[in-house]
């Protein structure tokens, strides 16, 4: 008993150590600007890896700027997007969640039922069924409840893996960042880390690649254009002809009159 005492105590030694850690590189964060974030250095390695496996160039790109050379229509448009309530919460929506958490709950449901049809469908069939040519039930695709600070916190110092434990550090990183940053210091780091497409990382290369112009110069709807990209930045940027994107562009400028910035 007294041994695995022992280990207990050196386990919650080192999660504060680890916890200390975390807060004094936010910390830095107050006065120095981070060049790069865990994300961004997982990425460095899968994009380095594919150019050397095929023709494909290598291409990294990433500038930081001041809060204040980042269009304030970018600054609305992404609120708009990924968090409306992003100047009012503490770093955490739970409304957002709850809402998210239930639409998940919906669409693991209606797929359940399709492929509870599917199978009964195939139960009644007197001759086998090929499996090259069985349906598949596509899974549910997963609607997230995360803020900008949520995001900003697992990008910049979390791995990429999903487990319960990651999303309690998640939220541990998120209350830290809201203590010790200030909005925009928080919108500012986000801004210029957050992926706009392969090797692309930040509001002025994401602005130079699309729009040959600098991240303080873009129209209210060029910025609502990268705003719509977030979610599937590598997705959208072989697509830029997609009506989706149009659409869901006319959506966000509409919006943005009524997004204050911090």
């Amino acid at each position: 008993m007294k041994s695995f005492g022992r280990w207990l105590l050196w386990m919650l030694l080192a999660g504060v150590a680890l916890q200390l850690f975390f807060l004094a590189r936010i910390a830095l964060m107050v006065v120095v600007d981070p060049q790069s974030t865990a994300f961004m250095r997982s990425e460095l390695w899968q994009v380095t890896a594919k150019s050397l496996g095929s023709d494909k160039p290598w291409r990294w790109s990433q500038t930081w700027v001041d809060y204040d050379a980042i269009s304030p229509h970018l600054k609305r448009a992404v609120i708009a997007s990924e968090d409306a309530g992003f100047s009012e919460h503490g770093g955490v929506d739970w409304d957002a969640i709850e809402t998210a958490w239930q639409k998940n709950e919906r669409r693991q449901q209606i797929a359940d039922a399709r492929a509870e049809k599917l199978a009964a469908q195939q139960a009644k069939r007197k001759t086998p069924v090929d499996p090259a040519k069985t349906p598949v039930v596509k899974a549910p695709k997963i609607v997230g409840g995360s803020t900008i600070t949520q995001q900003l916190a697992k990008n910049l110092l979390l791995s990429g893996e999903r487990s319960l434990l990651r999303k309690g550090q998640e939220l541990v990183l998120t209350l830290m960042l809201e203590a010790v940053l200030d909005k925009p210091r928080i919108l500012a780091i986000y801004l210029n880390s957050v992926e706009w497409g392969e090797g692309v990382f930040g509001a002025e290369a994401a602005a130079q690649l699309y729009f040959k112009k600098p991240a303080a110069k873009l129209s209210a709807y060029e910025a609502a254009r990268l705003a719509v990209m977030l979610p599937s930045p590598k997705f959208f940027e072989t697509r830029p002809g997609s009506a989706y994107l149009a659409r869901r562009a006319g959506t966000i400028v509409a919006r943005m009159g009524d997004v204050s910035i911090p």
